[in-house]
C-alpha cells in the first residue's frame, strides 16, 4: 500500500471525528438559540419553568445519591460522601423552588459562562484554521469574538432582563452555527494539508 494511503486513512478518521464534534457544537448552538427564542416570547413563564426544573433535578439527584449511599452500605465506607452530597443537592433543589423567579440572576451567570466557553472553543478553531493556511479563519475569529462579547455582557450585566438575555442567546446561537458550518466546509482542506505535510 502506498505511504500516502497509510497516512491518509488515520488522518481522515480524525477528520470524521472533528466533523462529529462540529455538528455537536451546531446542535448546542441551535439549542441555545431555541431557548433564547422561548425566553423572548415567554420570559416570565420560562423563568418559573427553569426554577421548577432546576429544583426537581437537584432533589431527584440528591434523593438518588442518598438511596445509593444506604444501598451500598456507604456508612461503612469512609470515602463515600454520597449522603452528604445528596443532602446538599436536595437543599439546592429546595432553594431553587423557594426563590422561584429570583433564579433569573443565577441563570444569567450560567448562560453567560456557557457562551464565553463556546466562544473560546471557536477562537481555538480559528487558530487551527489559520495554522492550516485557510483564509476564512479571520471570519470565524470575528464571529467568535462577537460571541465572547455577548457572553461577557450577559454574565456581568446585572440589569439584563430575561428577554434581553434571550436575544443574546439567539444571537450567540446564530453566530455559533455560522462559524461551525464554515469550519465543517474546510475539514477536507485541513486533511489534505496535513496529509501533504506528513508525506
Amino acid at each position: 500500500m502506498p505511504k500516502a494511503e497509510i497516512i491518509k486513512r488515520p488522518v481522515e478518521k480524525i477528520g470524521g471525528d472533528i466533523k462529529k464534534s462540529a455538528w455537536s457544537a451546531i446542535i448546542e448552538s441551535l439549542a441555545i438559540m431555541i431557548l433564547g427564542i422561548m425566553f423572548i416570547i415567554w420570559p416570565d413563564t420560562m423563568i418559573k419553568i427553569l426554577a421548577y426544573l432546576v429544583g426537581a433535578f437537584f432533589i431527584v439527584k440528591g434523593g438518588f445519591q442518598i438511596i445509593t449511599y444506604f444501598m451500598q452500605n456507604g456508612q461503612k465506607d469512609y470515602f463515600n460522601n454520597g449522603l452528604l452530597s445528596g443532602v446538599v443537592a436536595i437543599l439546592i433543589g429546595i432553594t431553587a423552588l423557594v426563590i422561584g423567579e429570583d433564579i433569573a440572576g443565577v441563570f444569567r451567570v450560567i448562560i453567560g459562562v456557557i457562551i464565553i466557553y463556546e466562544s473560546l472553543v471557536r477562537i481555538n478553531t480559528a487558530t487551527k484554521l489559520a495554522s492550516a493556511g485557510i483564509s476564512d479563519w479571520k471570519i470565524i475569529l470575528i464571529l467568535s469574538l462577537i460571541m465572547l462579547v455577548l457572553g461577557i455582557f450577559v454574565t456581568f450585566n446585572t440589569g439584563a432582563v430575561v428577554a434581553l438575555i434571550g436575544g443574546m442567546m439567539v444571537a450567540t446561537g446564530l453566530v455559533g452555527i455560522v462559524g461551525d458550518i464554515m469550519f465543517i466546509q474546510h475539514i477536507n482542506m485541513i486533511i489534505d494539508k496535513i496529509t501533504n505535510k506528513t508525506i
